[in-house]
């Protein structure tokens, strides 16, 4: 099992190293100026070379890479010239934000698309799985910024026209300044994240538990007299959990480097806002910083389902 891990462990430093590769190679190897790309087009010849010294850009490519390869791995991402503050601290601003919406709606999409697949597979055929199924291809059906605008007119300007609120339509309270404006501010992100998503897992739940019931030991399970409630949760969805893993680990890895459509619909000055607002004034070192980021997400989140994957399935730990 340890060598197993280890083999994990280096491969996503594998990965890690990879991407930091083909970072410096499009900001810093490919054609052009990378001061000039840095720094904006309106900078002065004595901010230039100061970013060429900063840089280290008239060194020999190798050493350039090693010095942003050490600085990246320090968590120096850089500098901001457009907003005159280091990469790091503009994306540590962000991050509260993207981390309160993707954590709150993975719970509300596990509570909703779960429970949904695990009562569509115990009654398949039946109008319970029918209702089931009509949510989920709702869900699935409708995109993020669609829902995302209906949410609003329901619950923000019809209540609004009509004299009073029920949540704030856009913007991000930090918790520190109190539960109830953070939690208020949330909901419809939330909820707008979590109804899609827990479409696809309404519908990963149902496929892969209606395969499990159907194997022989499930069936020998019931013959032995256990009740139904126990061979589903006990021994169904112990199964079921692994193909679950796999997928939320995705999702949260994606997530977590940019909730891109929702925090732009909610005016979430999240990652993923930063980095389209980044890409929009074409400032590099930002677009690194998040670059970077978001791939140290997945692969972490990748790690952490590869370790959940042992701890579901024994027959791992002898591997």
């Amino acid at each position: 099992m340890i060598k197993s891990l280890a083999k994990r462990l280096l491969y996503a430093v594998i990965v890690l190293f990879v991407l930091s590769m083909f970072v410096f190679v499009l900001f810093y190897v490919a054609p052009g100026d990378p001061a000039r790309l840095i720094a904006g087009e309106k900078a002065t010849p004595e901010i230039l070379a100061q970013v060429r010294q900063n840089l280290g850009l008239d060194r020999p490519l190798p050493e350039q890479y090693l010095r942003f390869l050490g600085n990246a791995f320090t968590g120096d991402f850089g500098f901001s010239y457009r907003n005159q503050v280091p990469v790091l601290t503009l994306i540590a601003g962000r991050i509260p934000a993207t981390f309160s919406l993707v954590f709150g709606a993975v719970f509300l999409w596990l509570c909703i698309g779960i429970p949904l697949g695990i009562l569509s597979a115990r009654n398949p055929g039946s109008w319970k799985d029918r209702f089931a199924q009509v949510i989920a291809l709702i869900g699935i059906s409708f995109p993020t910024f669609v829902l995302g605008m209906m949410l609003l007119y329901t619950l923000y300007f019809l209540p609004k026209q009509n004299g009073f609120t029920l949540f704030p339509a856009s913007g991000y309270a930090e918790l520190g300044k109190g539960f109830f404006e953070w939690f208020t501010h949330l909901v419809l992100p939330w909820f707008t994240l979590a109804l899609v998503t827990a479409a696809l897992y309404q519908r990963l739940t149902r496929a892969q538990l209606l395969d499990v019931l159907g194997e022989d030991y499930i069936r020998t399970a019931r013959a032995k007299g256990l009740s139904e409630r126990k061979v589903v949760y006990k021994h169904g969805m112990r199964a079921t959990l692994t193909v679950l893993t796999t997928q939320l680990g995705a999702d949260i890895g994606y997530l977590l480097g940019g909730a891109i459509v929702i925090e732009q619909v909610f005016g979430l000055q999240g990652v993923g806002a930063l980095a389209v607002k980044a890409v929009t004034v074409q400032d590099r070192p930002v677009v690194i910083g998040v670059v970077l980021l978001g791939g140290f997400f997945i692969v972490t989140m990748n790690l952490i389902v590869d370790f959940a994957h042992v701890a579901l399935e024994p027959r791992l730990r002898t591997k």
